[in-house]
């Protein structure tokens, strides 16, 4: 079922277009990220569909009914749309039940249950000035959710958490996707959020939709470099390269190159198809070592499980089908 449909959105900021003709449709039920450079009208659309910024053009609807913005509503915002802004909105000197009772629409056992996948249960008798950053993040999370939104928009939410509160909110997030009749629509410049999370990814560029579509899809086919780099380190190989590294030939067509995430590489034995490269450095990155390797005036960054050893040769190798097109526009992020 059609949840929010975005029509011809576009709002003009003082120094230019913060959203430009920006169409797109959210289902009910579908988990949906938000992904651009800084400056891309990611903060402006999310506040838009909220209620809370008025468009220059274009129209939003929640359930087919047109949102209102704040020029045409006394009180801004939508009643079954919540905003979670990076800011963690609360009243100093009120104790943390006093904040959610005030806008509490739960029965109190329903109530209970939020709190405690909130992991808040523990926080209610404190005062809100007492709270970390964590803390008041989930507090404001269960007042929102206790108001018993069919929409939630999460603004960079893990943007101003250490590792340890980041870990938590994204379980009480995954528990409250799994287990509320809620759903999401999240912005986040964390690549490794939006791609195990999301079931659709819209990129952003200066205010523009670049691409969308599955998180697979954005990740292995990126539309041009721009969204490319948004999602994770990768090789642009030039056409001799490709051709040795595959023992193929193939066009690339005008205006693209040959494109390759690190991940993709292989350390091969001397007898297969593929570079000869020179270690030049290995960086441990937790989970796997990120290598740069050259070769000749070539440059990669190819992923492995070891540690391998400053100067040492190694044969690069790659399937030639985890090669891509891709757009080779100039970059700027």
């Amino acid at each position: 079922m059609e949840l929010l449909e975005v029509k011809g959105l576009g709002k003009e900021i003082k120094d230019g277009l913060a959203v430009q003709e920006l169409s797109f449709v959210q289902q009910e039920g579908e988990q949906m990220a938000i992904i651009g450079e800084t400056g891309s009208g990611k903060s402006s659309l999310l506040k838009m569909i909220a209620g809370l910024l008025q468009p220059d053009k274009g129209e939003i609807y929640y359930k087919g009914i047109r949102v209102r913005g704040p020029l045409e509503k006394l009180l801004p915002g939508h009643p079954e749309i919540a905003f979670l802004s990076q800011h963690f909105e609360l009243r100093n000197n009120y104790r943390v039940e006093e904040e959610l009772e005030a806008k509490n629409l739960l029965a109190p056992e329903e109530a209970a249950a939020l709190y405690e996948r909130c992991r808040i249960s523990t926080l209610l008798s404190r005062r809100t000035d007492q709270l970390s950053g964590g803390e008041r993040q989930r507090v404001v999370l269960a007042r929102l959710l206790s108001t018993q939104p069919g929409l939630l928009l999460l603004d960079e939410p893990f943007s101003n958490l250490d590792q340890s509160h980041t870990r938590l909110m994204k379980k009480v997030l995954q528990d409250i996707v799994e287990m509320a009749s809620v759903t999401v629509m999240m912005v986040s410049h964390d690549a490794e959020d939006l791609l195990s999370w999301a079931h659709r990814v819209l990129v952003l560029r200066k205010g523009s939709l670049v691409q969308q579509g599955t998180p697979h899809l954005v990740y292995e086919h990126p539309a041009d470099l721009y969204t490319a780099s948004l999602l994770g380190e990768f090789n642009l190989l030039p056409a001799p390269v490709f051709y040795q590294l595959t023992g193929t030939s193939r066009d690339a067509g005008e205006g693209n190159s040959w494109f390759a995430r690190t991940e993709k590489f292989y350390l091969g034995n001397p007898d297969e198809t593929g570079l000869i490269c020179t270690v030049k450095n290995s960086r441990y990155r937790g989970s796997y070592f990120m290598n740069e390797l050259v070769s000749g005036n070539i440059h990669l960054l190819v992923r492995s499980n070891g540690q391998l050893e400053k100067g040492a040769t190694v044969n690069v190798c790659i399937a030639p089908a985890d090669i891509r097109t891709i757009k080779n526009q100039q970059l700027k992020i």
